[in-house]
């Protein structure tokens, strides 16, 4: 018969359709035949799996959306509750608390069943259904025993050890960080079941803390055999038949700007003042898509990575270094193959006319950050004479980043300036110190071109009205803003404008008011919160942050794959003309897919980072401990404070060594209060700690308060809860040249190098009465 899945689809979507059982199914759908039968049941059971239908206990299917069932990802929290983030993104997420999870892990797709009793934004339910599992791999630490062995997972959203039946731990020992493969989940009383598939090495072992946290991500490292075979295949150099076709700008003056430490240089510019007195600006990006096709195994590999990942001791790139550090790169002094957008740009910022188009460059010089800071930013004579045939242009280049600047603030654009911490270790992967990362003239200058060309890509095929890849940032939810809104009232600060009608205009002068005070970097990163998380998306629905109508990613195709698929539908529609509805239709099928994954994958690297950095953090405080900071209150919860430093560590300073008085917690203020004294801690104010331990394992660091009386140590399990070391949040949308290693080395006090940071001249908090 065939077409069940259609007709089966049919039949639930009817009005009159009331409940079935698989045999009511197979004797309206007269499926008799064995080979019918089977297909049919094959169908049905895909449906269930997708949650598109839903078998009750009593064995009959019912159309999802009569249900109270919702359908989402499960995200777990280390203390064993989790919230459902449901597919539809108009819904808030759902509380699901430990008795409640039924054996789902972090990342499955689930069925919840929202609790009655529970309503609005304080929705709890239970998981009704696993649909798919998320989490197939574990690593962790193995333990051996005299017939078995288990795993103790390095993820603490893994409540269960990890049961290893005997001769299925690949000859793991007591120590070793294993990789393994769960082979049945966990059912009542019993635990998850698996087999170890990789030995990491042992827990001890140089890097092997860095190889867990890869792994743990399921982040691949290795390329397989077939692309480093298609990398190999690429040429060094181009031939003057790959030129046809394309505009040569080989005679048009032209640099790259990056960290000296970077190779894969995938931007180059081209500024120039016009006779009538605008900017001509052209931003050339590496033409990787010529060199990765679509459905090749370079791509097939690109897609699955996503992007290339920074981790504080390496870079697992999205595509082999033969490409990305050889034929892609725009390495000085030899033609590269590009996509360019060339602009002209008035006295006002404005894009008056532009043009994009496959192009042949020949970059005339490598520039780096500190070079370029040095010159614009401190006039080194020595520099300036060195780089004599470039610094005309790096002044007009200044110039024009300047007015584009100012257009961006016009519109209300908000710029996030994060202190960015970089951990640098050595050879072996321990910790040598945290820096400040420098964001000077030179990486803001590039910033603001990246910005421009990527807006202007943007809006030149939302005008085309044909299906295209955006970067989209929509705006805020009106209950987190409400929040946020209520929290900086605590300062004085009062914001116009209501709910998510607010534009990004009010919430940019928010952080101008409160620039340069202590609470500036708490509120900045208490707004960052409050916005939704920028995605990629086949509509367009426009930049929050930037206050920007179209936005997309053009400019780095070597790291994102976006970028790679954005080159591709530039080709597909400007160079090759193809906008036939066969071919419009191919692409609108495509996106939905492509954004979402390249989403996921773009969270999973951002976490993969974050994790490193904490890790190293705590690693690195061990060797302070007993040592004194200023730092500011980052946070306020009933247990205690979170104390963020001059370099971005984080630790917290638990009530119980709150010695001096008993204090309550005062949720609307941010604030612990005194009982007795009236002493007040609140989010923002400056504090003295002391480093009293640290928790590597977990990447946890303890505080307390200078000056409090002694106590007697806590056990860590005392702890109701606990918080990582966190690093700042990144901004990714403020700068696409900072998404790059950068160079530079700011310790905590303005350049100064100390292993002790202060905040020159602060004092300590106003405790009030």
């Amino acid at each position: 018969m065939g077409n069940y899945r259609e007709k089966i689809l049919e039949m639930i979507g009817s009005e009159d359709y009331r409940p079935m059982t698989m045999d009511q199914f197979q004797q309206e759908l007269s499926a008799y035949d064995s080979e019918d039968f089977k297909e049919m049941v094959k169908e049905m059971v895909a449906l269930e799996e997708s949650g598109e239908v839903y078998r009750t206990k009593k064995d009959k299917y019912m159309k999802m959306s009569e249900t109270d069932l919702v359908k989402g990802k499960l995200s777990l929290h280390k203390r064993g509750f989790g919230f459902l983030r449901p597919e539809d993104t108009e819904m808030e997420d759902i509380f699901i608390p430990p008795n409640a999870i039924n054996g789902a892990f972090d990342g499955d797709i689930v069925l919840v069943e929202v609790q009655k009793h529970s309503q609005g934004d304080n929705q709890e339910g239970e998981v009704t259904t696993i649909l798919t599992r998320g989490t197939t791999r574990v690593v962790g630490e193995y333990r051996a025993s005299r017939h078995f062995g288990f795993v103790v997972p390095d993820s603490k959203k893994v409540v269960d050890d990890i049961f290893i039946p005997k001769n299925q731990n690949l000859g793991a020992v007591d120590g070793h960080k294993v990789l393994v493969e769960i082979t049945k989940y966990r059912e009542e009383e019993s635990n998850p079941e698996g087999h170890v598939i990789q030995i990491l090495g042992h827990k001890n072992d140089p890097g092997v803390d860095i190889l867990s946290i890869i792994f743990q991500h399921g982040i691949e490292i290795e390329f397989p055999d077939e692309v480093m075979k298609s990398a190999e295949a690429a040429p060094d150099t181009i031939s003057e038949e790959e030129l046809k076709g394309r505009t040569d700008l080989r005679d048009e003056f032209t640099i790259t700007i990056d960290g000296a430490d970077a190779k894969d240089l995938d931007d180059a510019i081209s500024v120039k003042k016009l006779d009538n007195g605008n900017h001509e600006l052209i931003v050339s990006i590496a033409d990787v898509s010529y060199y990765v096709e679509a459905d090749s195994p370079l791509d097939k590999e690109a897609y699955e990575r996503g992007t290339s990942v920074y981790l504080v001791d390496r870079v697992i790139p999205m595509i082999p270094h033969r490409l990305s550090n050889g034929i892609c790169s725009l390495n000085p002094d030899v033609d590269r193959l590009t996509m360019s957008c060339r602009m002209e740009i008035d006295s006002a910022g404005k894009v008056v006319s532009h043009d994009i188009f496959q192009s042949v460059i020949h970059s005339d010089r490598r520039m780096t950050y500190d070079a370029v800071n040095n010159m614009l930013d401190s006039g080194d004579e020595a520099l300036i004479s060195e780089y004599s045939d470039v610094y005309p242009m790096l002044q007009e280049a200044e110039a024009l980043a300047k007015i584009l600047r100012g257009r961006r603030e016009r519109r209300g654009a908000i710029d996030f300036d994060f202190n960015e911490a970089q951990v640098l270790v050595e050879a072996d992967g321990t910790p040598a110190d945290v820096v400040l990362r420098t964001r000077s003239v030179g990486e803001r200058m590039i910033e603001e071109f990246m910005l421009a060309a990527n807006e202007t890509v943007a809006e030149h095929f939302h005008w085309m009205e044909v299906p295209f890849l955006y970067r989209v940032h929509e705006d805020p939810k009106e209950e987190k803003l409400r929040q946020f809104f209520e929290f900086v009232t605590n300062f004085g600060i009062i914001v116009k404008g209501k709910g998510n009608e607010i534009h990004p205009r009010a919430l940019q002068e928010i952080i101008e008011e409160v620039e340069g005070r202590p609470e500036e970097m708490v509120i900045s990163t208490l707004m960052l919160r409050s916005m939704q998380q920028a995605r990629y998306a086949e509509d367009n629905l426009g930049h929050f942050g930037l206050s920007a109508e179209y936005y997309t990613h053009f400019t780095s195709p070597i790291r994102r794959y976006p970028d790679l698929v954005v080159h591709r539908l530039i080709r597909k529609y400007l160079i090759e003309g193809k906008t036939d509805r066969k071919t419009i239709n191919e692409i609108d099928a495509e996106l939905p897919d492509i954004a979402e994954h390249t989403s996921n994958r773009e969270r999973r690297a951002q976490e993969a980072e974050r994790d490193t950095d904490d890790l190293k953090k705590a690693e690195y405080m061990i060797q302070h401990v007993g040592e004194t900071y200023e730092g500011v209150i980052s946070g306020v919860m009933n247990f205690g404070m979170f104390v963020e430093l001059p370099n971005t560590i984080e630790g917290l300073v638990h009530v119980s060594y709150m010695t001096d008085d008993h204090y309550q917690y005062q949720e609307r203020h941010m604030a612990l209060i005194g009982d007795r004294t009236g002493t007040v801690y609140r989010i923002g104010d400056p504090v003295e700690v002391e480093v009293l331990s640290v928790n590597l394992e977990e990447r946890l660091i303890d505080f307390k308060v200078v000056g409090m009386p002694e106590r007697q140590p806590r056990e860590r399990r005392d702890k109701p809860v606990q918080i990582k070391a966190k690093s700042k949040p990144k901004n990714g949308e403020k700068k696409q040249a900072g998404e790059k290693k950068q160079d530079g080395k700011k310790n905590f006090d303005k350049g100064k190098t100390n292993k002790k940071p202060f905040y020159k001249g602060a004092k300590k908090s106003k405790r009030k009465k």
